[in-house]
């Protein structure tokens, strides 16, 4: 027994060590190395390689902006568009440009053949009746999603949203200033006369003024815009019981929003100043440069206009000049002030040839940065928040900022009367400065008119 049982082992010892080489010859090892634990099964499933970001489309070719150069001149234009070349150096870009560019592009946009962008602004420019017209490309979803360069949501940085039409975008406000009253401080401080709180202290000022031989208040009687904005839109909500809905039901052609006892006390104030000599007579031959030309050389005290002034009349401002602001003078005593603002915007064409130009410069201009660039170089505030403090902007921007701010100012909604409404105010509103209508005519005439646009 004791033979057989270690033949056995033998044989036993000789299996298993058979076996032993076979299983180093399996095929599940090719390098014939141990496997370890984290080594992963053959059969388990293939890891996707991680998808790559969709690139962004590319921007080359052909793309037109259309600017109006005014009173903020074309400089930050020319910087931002400089900007804009290096990043996107496939394209050729072609600036359409001027202080009479809205005339003269004007036959180009009946014919439909517009620029890819324009910037709305200037005499000859009216977004609300370019949105009637069908010219400006739906920006409505686009503009909720877009991110600026710096991949800050667009809208959340502005200081007032899209312009609503009827639930609808179409462009988007990059200039937001206020209309209002300027003066001198500096002559105001050595005169000794009262900067004007409200209406009260407005005419008892303009008294002394025109006492002293100096005219109180000249206007741009060739753009009554000026003083429609300067001074009877401020009126018209401040005799509203401080509500500003009335500039919208105007906006919006409402029957009897030319017709109300706001309309009429405000109209009555503008009349008690026509008849007390306050306004100068040469007003209503003058284009806006005449008029601020006088002002700066104090032939007249107090001016209707918008933050664009101490721009426009930088090289023209005498030595010690020190630009004063007021938004609005009609406002009753203890009132609120008014800030009545406006917007110049910013649009995609419908017929943009590029399209995808025009978004991408949209949102390589609504930063922070160009905000910032813009009041330093312009003097007015582009509808971007942004921290001026530290800028070099001018302390008319940031008084104006500060009343915007302010507990006591009402900061009013942005509105645009369509172009036929705007031209009957401004022909209204200077024949009833030159006596050849009465209050009750004009209001006719503006009741009239609204009728038509409805």
């Amino acid at each position: 027994m004791g033979n057989k049982f270690k033949k056995r082992v033998t044989w036993g010892m000789a299996l298993f060590l058979v076996l032993l080489a076979l299983s180093g010859c399996s095929g599940n090892d090719k390098n014939n190395t141990p496997a370890t634990a984290t080594e992963k099964p053959t059969d388990a499933p293939k890891v996707e390689e991680t998808a790559k970001p969709a690139e962004e489309p590319k921007i080359s070719g052909d793309f037109e902006i259309q600017y109006f150069v005014g009173g903020y001149g074309d400089a930050w234009w020319k910087e931002v568009i400089g900007e804009f070349q290096q990043k996107y150096p496939d394209l050729k870009i072609k600036e359409s440009a001027g202080s009479q560019i809205n005339e003269q592009m004007k036959p180009r946009w009946i014919q439909g053949n517009p620029p890819d962008v324009v910037y709305i602004d200037g005499a000859g420019s009216n977004e609300t009746q370019m949105v009637q017209d069908d010219q400006l490309m739906e920006i409505t979803d686009w503009v909720k999603q877009a991110n600026n360069v710096d991949g800050e949501n667009l809208v959340s940085n502005l200081i007032a949203g899209p312009q609503d039409f009827s639930g609808k975008n179409y462009t988007i406000p990059m200039v937001f200033g206020s209309w209002g009253t300027f003066y001198d401080a500096a002559l105001f401080k050595e005169k000794g006369w009262a900067v004007p709180t409200d209406w009260d202290s407005f005419m008892a000022t303009s008294e002394q003024i025109k006492a002293s031989g100096i005219n109180p208040y000249i206007h741009t009687g060739k753009y009554p815009y000026y003083i429609v904005g300067g001074l009877l839109n401020s009126g018209f909500v401040s005799e509203n019981g401080d509500n500003p809905q009335i500039l919208k039901d105007q906006e919006a052609a409402k029957e009897g929003s030319f017709n109300n006892d706001a309309v009429k006390k405000t109209l009555a104030k503008l009349v008690d100043m026509r008849d007390k000599g306050y306004f100068d007579n040469a007003s209503y031959g003058m284009n806006h440069t005449d008029s601020q030309m006088l002002f700066l050389q104090h032939k007249d005290a107090m001016i209707p206009n918008g933050l664009w002034l101490e721009n426009e009349m930088s090289k023209d401002t005498p030595e010690g000049f020190t630009f004063g602001f007021i938004p609005s003078v009609m406002q009753n005593a203890g009132g609120k002030y008014v800030a009545i603002p406006y917007t110049s915007n910013i649009a995609i064409a419908k017929k943009a040839k590029n399209p995808e130009a025009a978004k991408a410069f949209i949102e390589f201009i609504f930063t922070k940065k160009a905000a910032v660039r813009w009041a330093e170089i312009t003097g007015a505030l582009m509808n971007v928040k942004a921290d001026l403090e530290s800028s070099s902007a001018s302390n008319v921007v940031k008084t104006a900022m500060n009343y915007f701010n302010g507990g006591d100012t009402i900061v009013a909604p942005v509105f645009k009367l369509n172009s036929d409404l705007e031209q009957a105010q401004n022909d209204a509103t200077i024949a009833l400065l030159q006596k050849t209508i009465t209050p009750e005519e004009w209001i006719d005439r503006m009741e009239k008119a609204a009728a038509k646009a409805r």
